[in-house]
């Protein structure tokens, strides 16, 4: 379905615990049986698929799985990459509220010089995050963001006129 979608060219990874999924496997499919909650598994993955662009998190559905598996791919992510969980349902859900999370750490910030903010470890890295019925999509940025620079402007700042 993957490579219908985003092309013939594209290389799809798949990981599964299950290990009859190697089946799967064909020219441009590659199956890695792990389970996503283990970081040394993904550490192993990370050293064999040197290059994502695209990751979609729809394996075992639980917190525990999920939050290693994001924290160990999205870094591995070229820029501008995108980064999706689905199945996130329920009313009290802990992998949304670690989303959350992450959400408000991207409105954080440390007064620089020049009228602007020194970023965290995660501003720099991230674009966004969307939050949609039951997904979330992480954006990667472009390229590295060290400061958000915020020019003042209105009355306050404006020397309209001498005391």
């Amino acid at each position: 379905m993957w490579r219908q979608y985003l092309g013939d060219r594209c290389h799809v990874y798949g990981v599964d615990i299950e290990p009859a999924c190697k089946a799967y496997e064909r020219d441009g499919v590659r199956v890695f049986i792990g389970d996503q909650s283990d970081r040394s598994f993904w550490q192993q993955v990370k050293k064999e698929v040197p290059v994502l662009h695209i990751v979609v998190d729809d394996g075992g559905h639980e917190a525990p799985q999920q939050i290693p598996t994001l924290e160990e791919l999205f870094p591995h992510l070229q820029p501008g990459g995108v980064y999706m969980c689905e199945d996130l349902h329920g009313p009290f859900n802990p992998f949304v509220a670690y989303l959350h999370g992450l959400g408000r750490e991207l409105n954080d910030g440390t007064d620089a010089p020049d009228n602007g903010f020194a970023t965290g470890p995660l501003q720099r890295e991230v674009h966004s995050i969307h939050a949609y019925p039951y997904l979330t999509a992480i954006e990667k940025n472009r390229q590295r963001v060290d400061q958000f620079i915020a020019p003042k402007r209105g009355t306050q700042w404006q020397p309209f006129f001498d005391k």
